[in-house]
This record gives structure tokens, C-alpha cells and sequence, in this order.
């Protein structure tokens, strides 16, 4: 059960961590977003110089969040919660019951806690962040254009966002971001792993350049819980 948790983990943070911090540069978007859904490459280059200034500017982002997961061949499963981010290398998930769960990294270290299991994951900040461009998002030295290749999807959704792909160039997870054409807020983040997983995050309440405190990146172990830490190789 552990070993399934750690991997669950790994998996889910390395891709959603660029999210949030792409997240974190959507009101820079107002004044540069075309209004259809599809962008042309002049005005998909104005979007991402306009997404790269303001994620170097942001230093802090929150919000509530709905995430949807849909694993190949199950079932979607459905959770909402509060996100913090903060550079460098600081966030925290807290998902609200039924499924609760809590997510932090203090900068250095990433912290999983189940409470249905009582039992806390530990697991290395570079060792969590696999997803090739997260490492750096996270560290607050991300550069959209280096890190990844930008397109208009093919079939983006017609609910009136406009939509950008974003690749990373040393392969891994695809983003697409559904933003609001005229408050220039992303409404919409799809995730999809290589194996067509996806895992899709609609924020609300968005704050950007928020005061958070230094105890909400602290994790303490509830007493009793099971700690899994990574085990040492030997020197």
C-alpha cells in the first residue's frame, strides 16, 4: 500500500506543479488573449510573453480547486480543495472530505498525509518533481518557451475559454489551459500522461501575490501515523 501511495505521488505532483504555477500568471493574460477559442501563432506568442512576465513576478498564488482524475478505463473520481503556492518550492494541497488528503512541500521535501490511513509519504523534492520543466517551475527559475512547445489544441472545448497546449520539449505530461478571454483568469487546466490519463483542474477564488505564512509549507507528522521515508542507499 505504501509503495502504490509513493507512486501515486510522484505521479500526480511532477505534472500538476507547472500547472499551478501557470496558474499563478493568468491575470497577466487580460490584455494580450485573443477572444476566439482557437489562437493564432502571432497571438499565441503574445500569450506566452505576456504568461512569462507575470509567472517572474508572481511570487505567491491560492484558490479553490475541483480536480477530476479519469484513469484509462475507471472511473472518474472527483475531489475539491484549497491550493497555496510559493516560491521557491513551497505549496499546499488540502483536499476536503470525503476524500480528505494533504500535500505539502516545505521547499525540500514533499509530504503525503492520509488520514483514512494515517499514514505520511515522504519523499524528496527533486525526486517528486520527475516531470521534465516542474523541477524549475517550482524553484521559480521556469522559462515557458525553453521548457515547452506551445499550440493551439486540435479539439478544444467550445465553452467560450481560449485554449493552449503546452509540451514539454524533453517529453512527458501535456498541459492545456482554458483561460477567460476577458478577466484573462485560467478557469481550466488539463493534464494527460503518456498513457492517456488525465486529470483536469478548474480553479476559483484566485489570489495572486497573497501573504502566506511560513507554517502553512510545515508539516508535523499526526501522532501515531505511519511514516514512509525513502530508504537510504547505502554509502
Amino acid at each position: 500500500m505504501a509503495r502504490t501511495k509513493e507512486i501515486h505521488l510522484l505521479a500526480r505532483v511532477g505534472g500538476v506543479i507547472a500547472a499551478i504555477a501557470l496558474a499563478a500568471a493568468a491575470p497577466a493574460f487580460a490584455r494580450t488573449l485573443p477572444n476566439p477559442t482557437r489562437t493564432t501563432d502571432s497571438k499565441l506568442g503574445a500569450t506566452l510573453d505576456a504568461l512569462q512576465r507575470h509567472y517572474e513576478q508572481t511570487q505567491s498564488f491560492s484558490a479553490q480547486f475541483t480536480e477530476r482524475v479519469a484513469p484509462v478505463g475507471a472511473p472518474v473520481r472527483t475531489r475539491e480543495g484549497t491550493v497555496s503556492f510559493r516560491k521557491p518550492g513551497r505549496m499546499r494541497w488540502d483536499f476536503a472530505p470525503p476524500n480528505k488528503e494533504v500535500l505539502v512541500s516545505d521547499g525540500k521535501t514533499v509530504f503525503s498525509y492520509d488520514p483514512g490511513l494515517n499514514q505520511v509519504v515522504e519523499t524528496p523534492l527533486k525526486d517528486a518533481l520527475r516531470a521534465p520543466g516542474a523541477t524549475e517551475f517550482l524553484l521559480g527559475a521556469g522559462n515557458i518557451r525553453k521548457d515547452f512547445i506551445a499550440s493551439a489544441p486540435k479539439a478544444a472545448p467550445t465553452d467560450g475559454l481560449t485554449y493552449v497546449e503546452l509540451k514539454p520539449r524533453q517529453g512527458g505530461n501535456t498541459i492545456e489551459l482554458g483561460i477567460e478571454p476577458k478577466s484573462g483568469a485560467i478557469g481550466r487546466i488539463k493534464i494527460t500522461d503518456q498513457l492517456g490519463n488525465t486529470t483536469t483542474l478548474e480553479f476559483h477564488d484566485q489570489r495572486d501575490n497573497v501573504k502566506i505564512a511560513d507554517s502553512e509549507f510545515e508539516f508535523t507528522a499526526p501522532a501515531g501515523a505511519d511514516i514512509v521515508a525513502p530508504t537510504q542507499a547505502p554509502e
